[in-house]
């Protein structure tokens, strides 16, 4: 099994998972109407997927350990395939957010096995490469919202729209497990020696700020997906295809920008990427907030996804330079940012019932401002120690 046949299938396995977010963040309106949830109790909903995905993120590096990192991944990206349609076919608000619990625990314990995995990968190849893993999430986040849009465009139901999306993921899913479940080195121990693996590991504070910039980063991220389209329709009063337009350019955008980010961190440095990235972000929102208009949503939130693009990969390398074993540094990144994807949309919820749903949706420009202020600090200036295992 080669190391090519290894990385595409990984890639695969980050596509099928953002094909599915992408095809629930379109979903999610429908989802709202069909039970006629209020905001505050769709975010309570919401709520239970982040527990869900936080609950078992712990237990994903134990399964990790114990059968691989790309095994974990393939096991975790069955169940979430098996899990997706189930939030658009429970006839009551309490089983959906039972529904969510079970499919948040899948994506959540699947994001962080799938990134530690990348990390392997990417260390083994001596090179950058999780920005390329991170575009194949990101274009599976457009297709899953293009796709979903245009099959809810067509007057079919939430149902619909991620059952026919879910025949792809599971596609991609079994081929990805296919291959690396056949590769050996995909079953040796990717992380520090068993006598270490299960001793307490302290953050340094230079990496509890990355890991703090990573959270505020993927909270805006995981809110845009899930808020955006139920904005969108609300403000725009138009059709479900139509409120998938601000979550499809925020995707498309991201995945493009994804896709030249090694090159942009080399020519502007990574200070550089995550203040303007932040700066930009903050632009696009002020522009989806202040003129809410079909061109402006489209355009605002294509900047959002141009701004944060290659922010989280940056994290992601300087997280595993500042620790003796690279994966330790990730997997602590990894957690934080995660969290604040999952723990985004219900924070947005609680606040629309409290104050409305725009001006929650502007403590999301504060944090992405804060970032393009304040988050190049978040990067050690001196080199990496000898023993960080940077290449």
């Amino acid at each position: 099994m080669n190391r090519f046949s290894e990385r595409a299938a990984t890639t695969g396995l980050f596509l099928a998972n953002g094909l599915g977010i992408g095809a629930w963040a379109v979903a999610i309106p429908r989802v709202k109407e069909r039970l006629g949830l209020s905001e505050a109790a769709l975010g309570l909903a919401l709520f239970a997927f982040a527990g869900g995905a936080i609950i078992a993120m712990g237990l994903a590096g134990r399964m990790a350990r114990r059968f691989g990192s790309g095994p974990s991944t393939a096991y975790l990206g069955l169940a979430f395939a098996l899990l997706l349609p189930l939030p658009a076919l429970v006839p009551n608000p309490a089983l959906l957010g039972l529904s969510l619990l079970a499919l948040g625990a899948a994506n959540g314990a699947m994001d962080v096995s799938m990134n530690g995995h990348a990390s392997v990968l990417e260390a083994r190849a001596g090179r950058p490469i999780m920005s390329s893993f991170h575009a194949a999430f990101s274009l599976g986040g457009l297709l899953g919202a293009a796709l979903g849009g245009a099959i809810q465009g067509h007057g079919l139901g939430a149902g619909a729209g991620l059952a026919l999306p879910d025949l792809v993921i599971a596609v991609l899913v079994l081929a990805g497990a296919g291959v690396v479940l056949r590769a050996r080195t995909a079953n040796r121990p990717d992380g520090p020696p068993p006598a270490a693996a299960g001793h307490l590991v302290l953050p340094s504070a230079a990496l509890l700020r990355l890991a703090g910039l990573a959270f505020l980063c993927m909270l805006v991220e995981g809110a845009v997906a899930d808020w955006s389209a139920v904005y969108l329709r609300a403000t725009l009063a138009g059709r479900a295809g139509l409120a998938a337009l601000g979550y499809s350019a925020f995707a498309l955008a991201m995945a493009g920008c994804r896709l030249v980010g090694d090159r942009a961190v080399r020519h502007l440095g990574a200070r550089r990427v995550i203040a303007l990235g932040g700066l930009l972000a903050a632009a696009g929102l002020a522009l989806v907030l202040g003129l809410p208009t079909a061109v402006s949503a489209a355009l605002g939130f294509a900047l959002v996804g141009i701004g944060l693009a290659n922010v989280v990969p940056v994290i992601f390398s300087a997280s595993g330079r500042s620790t003796a074993i690279p994966a330790v540094g990730v997997a602590m990144a990894a957690t934080a940012g995660y969290a604040g994807f999952l723990v985004g949309p219900p924070l947005i919820g609680f606040g629309a019932g409290l104050v409305g749903l725009r001006l929650a949706l502007t403590g999301l420009l504060l944090a992405t401002l804060g970032v393009g202020l304040f988050g190049g600090r978040a990067l050690a200036p001196r080199r990496p120690r000898a023993d960080a295992g940077a290449s």
